[in-house]
């Protein structure tokens, strides 16, 4: 059975086509962004780096990250942002890893939720690469109207990120998800389709 990587940039919509298409195939996920974010909150070496590396202020004094201040830092300082991107993805990556040997095992597709796919280059990892794309504006919109992030932080995060384009350009699929969750749900019933065509 395959290992889909879904990927593309910020605000584009990956979380909610990947919830789409479990909602129509027979499948195990994961999901990178939560590992993360598990990783930050219980790892003590990583969190040991990001104190080192990143900022002394990182976490409180009860062990909690500093997520704001993190995610100022790292949009603003390029080299912070890969050096916290190289703490985060070896870990990340040996968990999916394992997650998607042991669904081979069991003979089931697999899907990632891995928005730096292509920057980590862990294409060759997948069977089938998605890319959700959206409209610049469109994304600017969901992360200052939706995720109540200040435009000069939303621009920031969006100048940090490989461009859609190129993105699209390496994927086996592409979504675009710029109208609206009908015409999204139109195309996660589409690529369900044609995955159980092609594996069941």
């Amino acid at each position: 059975m395959p290992t889909l990587g879904i990927t593309g940039g910020v605000a584009t919509g990956k979380s909610t086509f990947r919830r789409m298409l479990l909602e129509r195939i027979d499948a195990d996920f994961f999901d990178a962004d939560a590992c993360a974010r598990e990783l930050l909150d219980s790892n003590e070496n990583i969190r040991e780096q990001v104190l080192e590396t990143i900022s002394p202020r990182a976490y409180s004094l009860a062990g909690e990250p500093n997520r704001p201040l993190i995610r100022e830092i790292i949009y603003s300082d390029i080299a912070k942002k890969k050096t916290l991107e190289g703490i985060l993805h070896p870990a990340i990556r040996a968990r999916w890893t394992e997650r998607a040997r042991d669904s081979a095992t069991r003979e089931r597709i697999f899907i990632v939720d891995i928005p730096l796919l292509f920057e980590t280059r862990a294409e060759g990892l997948f069977d089938h690469v998605i890319v959700v794309g959206a409209s610049t504006v469109t994304q600017m919109h969901r992360m200052m109207q939706i995720r109540a992030l200040p435009e000069d932080l939303s621009r920031k995060i969006l100048a940090s990120q490989w461009s859609l384009h190129v993105k699209m350009r390496g994927a086996g699929h592409v979504v675009w998800n710029d109208a609206g969750l009908d015409l999204l749900e139109s195309q996660a019933a589409l690529l369900a389709a044609y995955l159980r065509q092609k594996y069941d």
